[in-house]
């Protein structure tokens, strides 16, 4: 898949009605960012946002500092966020830059879940 492919994002519930779940199926670049960031911003507020990254091949450093964005935000309203499926690549980006140490990571969506 080639970086400047679209994003498909896909919103779902997740187990329980306080938890949403964004299925994210291609890169998350500088290119589609704003989309992906309209999205998550939207609707109501879930007590847990779970961002599944398993059909995501590539995130360059603009696609990262969204998913921190996100993540401080939704810190700062007392809700939390989970990445979760990311791959080798992704978790190479993550560790490289520390963001590891600080973002939830989860296996899986239902591992999430489960975890919180």
């Amino acid at each position: 898949m080639l970086s400047d492919a679209p994003l498909e994002i896909t919103r779902k519930e997740g187990k329980s009605a306080d938890t949403q779940v964004f299925q994210l199926s291609g890169p998350v670049t500088l290119r589609n960012l704003f989309e992906l960031q309209s999205q998550l911003r939207s609707g109501g507020a879930a007590r847990l946002t779970i961002l599944d990254l398993t059909g995501v091949p590539y995130m360059d450093s603009a696609g990262m500092g969204l998913v921190m964005n996100q993540y401080v935000h939704c810190q700062t309203k007392g809700l939390k966020l989970v990445v979760a499926g990311a791959n080798r690549r992704i978790m190479d980006l993550f560790e490289v830059t520390k963001v590891s140490n600080i973002l939830p990571l989860a296996n899986t969506v239902e591992e999430a879940e489960a975890a919180n």
